[in-house]
């Protein structure tokens, strides 16, 4: 998994509410078991016309998506069925972040497990977030994860996450890494058994 500690760049928002994860990788894409050319079918039914030209006005066809590692979505984000592809897609495209004011559970801890940070914030402070991607669209944003705070021009927030998956996160280690970083204590164990 790769390591996350701080990530600084501009946010692109879709602010629309249960988006689920038919719609961030349609099921036509999950034939695959790695990650290559996932980046090319995220969001593809809302990206594309049925002749496979890119939609010129979706956002992330547009030239401020590139480069962009924070999304700000709608309530609920990732509902629907558990597909591990859907955080495989948003971390191929570049994403390192997800910002909403709630998160399937399953996404969530696919997505935790899959280097992307699913940041959860009130109401108050997402409407901040979507004016401001709408006054300010080349602002950048900082996700802290050690001191779980997000920076913007003006001011900072501070976000939930469970302690392991921010040792994980932090030290750029899924479950098994982790448990593999114990691998001395465990040997001194078994030798005492």
């Amino acid at each position: 998994m790769a390591q996350f500690t701080t990530t600084t760049s501009r946010m692109i928002s879709i602010p629309v509410n249960d988006i689920d994860t038919d719609q961030i990788i349609p099921a036509q894409f999950l034939k695959v078991t790695d990650k290559n050319g996932l980046a090319d079918a995220l969001f593809y039914n809302w990206r594309y016309n049925d002749d496979k030209t890119p939609k010129p006005d979706f956002i992330i066809n547009k030239p401020e998506a590139k480069e962009a590692k924070i999304l700000l979505a709608g309530d609920n984000f990732g509902c629907g069925s558990s597909r591990e592809h859907a955080p495989w897609a948003l971390t191929a495209f570049g994403f390192r972040a997800v910002i909403s004011t709630s998160f399937a559970d399953i996404f969530r801890n696919n997505a935790l497990k899959n280097g992307l940070i699913p940041i959860i914030v009130d109401e108050a402070t997402h409407k901040m977030l979507l004016d401001l991607a709408e006054e300010a669209p080349r602002a950048d944003l900082t996700v802290d994860l050690a001191s779980q705070t997000v920076s913007y021009p003006g001011g900072s927030f501070t976000f939930p996450i469970d302690s392991f998956s921010k040792t994980c996160l932090l030290n750029g280690v899924d479950e098994l890494g982790y448990i593999m970083g114990f691998e001395r204590e465990i040997a001194e164990f078994e030798n005492r058994d």
